[in-house]
């Protein structure tokens, strides 16, 4: 989502006798960034209906279970497009370091351009979430936002020593879960439906894990206070979904993750080396965060972004990748994957697409074609055959781009 994000991922290989150092792609990266982009195009096709339309259906229960947001605690595959996000942002930042710097650029130019992104993400989430709001809408939840907040940090802690990422990855971990822990949980007589929460909502924990409750722990208090020193609509209460400002700092900790990934895949290593570390780092990451929860003392809860969700999240974003790697590079299966490169190429169009076309082109749709192509399949599938005709459209406007080498780069 950043240059960094969106640029094609390289890995240099020694230098030959010439003196020359080829480039050597690592497709699977693209093609894995190009998967999380299309996971969220294909909100469109509207899929989780198809549930409400056939209710005995375990296979559309399963698909509506992971196309749409959980409630609160847990963890589905749309709730994977964000640290996916925000992952790839770090697998790519050691690619882009070693490029800028064999190409002669300077530590003070590389931090002023990684300070400049990090702001230019933050306005970009911005702009595109007071879209259709009469004044601008303060708001630093979205996932553009959240990695401009942590980038220019992610940066620094680049070239830091490993020893101390691992300090700082833990800290703030540890200090992220502290502070939620030592926020006073709500009492027995706290009106949750003054703070959007529906009665009788049955997300809601007891005991300690009340700390972590919607929109009464410490990231929904940080916010009553922080977003109201902007200009408002009207005073910000809550957030509906329990979102928050501070999910930025372990978001960081998520980047941090794909950080050492991109080194890891950038290393000198067998490509198989490098499947079996991936392997064993994601389902560490994965047991760790389940291992938390199961002791209830962290739930995995995307929406506050705890750090038992950094462990777990992290861990299945890892593995994913990993899959995506014995696909493409060690087994050699390439071809499938380029309408996802073609996709991945351009992250920073494709995001301002979902949010600014995807209306526009689904009323040219139905305007010029009408409902007819989209009811072959009954009246339950046109949702779903129109978000697939605008995602056609979309990738025919990347393969546009794809081909005449134009990429939207921040």
């Amino acid at each position: 989502m950043t240059t960094i994000a969106t640029s094609p991922v390289a890995v240099r290989a020694p230098a030959s006798d010439a003196g020359v150092a080829p480039v050597t792609r690592v497709t699977s990266i693209d093609a894995f960034r190009g998967f999380v982009m299309f996971l969220m195009l294909a909100e469109a096709m509207r899929l989780w209906t198809l549930h409400n339309a056939f209710p005995a259906s375990r296979f559309w229960a399963i698909v509506a279970f992971n196309t749409t947001h959980v409630p609160w605690q847990g963890c589905s595959l749309h709730d994977l497009i964000q640290p996916a996000f925000s992952f790839l942002v770090g697998a790519a930042m050691p690619f882009s370091i070693a490029s800028r710097t064999a190409k002669g650029q300077r530590f003070g130019r590389m931090l002023l351009h990684a300070v400049w992104r990090s702001v230019a993400l933050m306005l970009l989430g911005i702009f595109l979430r007071s879209m259709e709001r009469p004044t601008t809408y303060w708001t630093f939840e979205d996932t553009l936002t959240q990695i401009g907040m942590g980038y220019t940090f992610l940066f620094l802690l680049a070239f830091a020593r490993l020893r101390t990422q691992v300090i700082v990855f833990t800290a703030i971990l540890v200090a992220f879960w502290t502070a939620f822990v030592l926020y006073p949980a709500p009492g027995p007589g706290f009106d949750y439906t003054q703070v959007g929460v529906p009665a009788n909502w049955p997300h809601l924990y007891s005991g300690f894990l009340s700390h972590f409750n919607k929109n009464s722990n410490l990231s929904w208090a940080f916010d009553v206070w922080f977003l109201n020193l902007f200009p408002r609509e009207s005073p910000f209460l809550f957030n509906d979904g329990g979102w928050s400002t501070l999910s930025f700092i372990p978001t960081l900790a998520t980047m941090m993750l794909g950080l050492w990934c991109g080194e890891w895949l950038k290393s000198t290593r067998t490509s198989l080396e490098k499947f079996k570390g991936l392997v064993i780092g994601g389902v560490a990451l994965v047991l760790a965060g389940l291992v938390f929860q199961w002791l209830h003392l962290c739930p995995i809860v995307k929406r506050i972004w705890t750090s038992s969700y950094t462990l777990y999240s992290g861990g299945l974003v890892i593995l994913m990748l990993a899959a995506f790697y014995a696909a493409i590079e060690l087994r050699g299966w390439r071809r499938w994957c380029f309408p996802l490169l073609v996709i991945g190429a351009n992250s920073i169009a494709v995001y301002v697409m979902s949010w600014t076309m995807e209306h526009f082109v689904t009323d040219a749709l139905m305007r010029h074609v009408g409902l007819a192509p989209f009811s072959w399949l009954g009246a339950p599938f046109v949702p779903v055959l129109r978000g697939a005709a605008v995602l056609l459209v979309f990738w025919s406007i990347l393969f546009w781009m794809y081909r005449r080498k134009i990429f939207v780069r921040i």
